[in-house]
């Protein structure tokens, strides 16, 4: 299945709790697209957010994080990773 790396902006101050909440919530409905989050990272300071997940589509991504209550500002599609 492609893999897609999204970014969230204008998170500056996000603590650990609030990413987990948010990632969890992804997870919670993730299977309805059949959609994979894997993992999670944020940069508090600079406010941005990067999530890695396997998805038949970027909109499968987007539809999720959508309901999740935070829309990607960016979507790339990961080919290959070493």
């Amino acid at each position: 299945m492609p893999q897609f790396m999204d970014v969230h902006h204008n998170m500056a101050g996000l603590t650990e709790e609030g990413l987990k909440a948010a990632h969890d919530a992804d997870l919670a409905i993730q299977g309805d697209e059949n959609v994979i989050f894997k993992q999670a990272w944020a940069d508090p300071e600079a406010g941005v957010v990067y999530c890695l997940s396997e998805a038949p589509s970027q909109e499968a991504v987007q539809r999720i994080h959508e309901r999740a209550g935070h829309p990607a500002d960016e979507i790339h599609a990961v080919p290959f990773a070493v």
